[in-house]
C-alpha cells in the first residue's frame, strides 16, 4: 500500500510498500491489508501503526482525523503527528510535545486574558461616557 499522512500545512511521511497498518477510532482499532475493501474512517487520537520491510513497525503517534483507503492509496489527514520506531521513545515525544503545546497554550490564555482585560475597561468608559 501507499500511505500518506497529512498534517494542515505539510507532507508529514509518505510511505510506499505498506504491507499493514491498524488504526484507532472512537470505536475500537481496525487493521488494513493491501486488499482490503475501500473505506472511509474518523480516527481518535491514538497510535497508527504501519508496517513496511525497510523499517519493520512503526508508530505514529496522533490526534484524531480522518483516513481513506481507495485501492492501494491510504491518506490519512490529522491535526498534528509524531513518529517513533519504538513506543517508549514515542511515549516520551508525546509527552515532550504536550508539555511545549501546555506552555504555548497557557501563553495565549494570557493573552486572551489582557485582550478581554482591555476590552471590558474600553466598553465599561464607553457604556458610562
Amino acid at each position: 500500500m501507499h500511505l500518506k499522512i497529512l498534517l494542515p500545512f505539510q507532507i508529514f511521511a509518505e510511505k510506499t510498500g505498506v504491507l499493514r497498518m491498524v488504526a484507532e477510532t472512537r470505536a475500537g482499532s481496525f487493521g488494513l491489508l493491501p486488499h482490503r475493501l475501500d473505506c472511509v474512517a474518523g480516527l481518535a487520537p491514538g497510535i497508527l501503526i504501519y508496517e513496511t520491510e525497510a523499517e519493520g513497525e512503526v508508530y505514529v503517534a496522533m490526534d484524531e482525523g480522518v483516513l481513506v483507503k481507495t485501492g492501494q492509496d491510504v491518506l490519512v489527514s490529522v491535526r498534528r503527528a509524531l513518529i517513533g520506531a519504538d513506543l517508549g521513545q514515542l511515549r516520551d515525544l508525546v509527552e515532550q510535545e504536550f508539555l511545549t503545546l501546555n506552555a504555548q497554550e497557557q501563553s495565549v490564555r494570557a493573552v486572551m486574558a489582557k485582550l478581554e482585560t482591555g476590552f471590558l475597561h474600553r466598553f465599561a468608559s464607553f457604556k458610562h461616557g
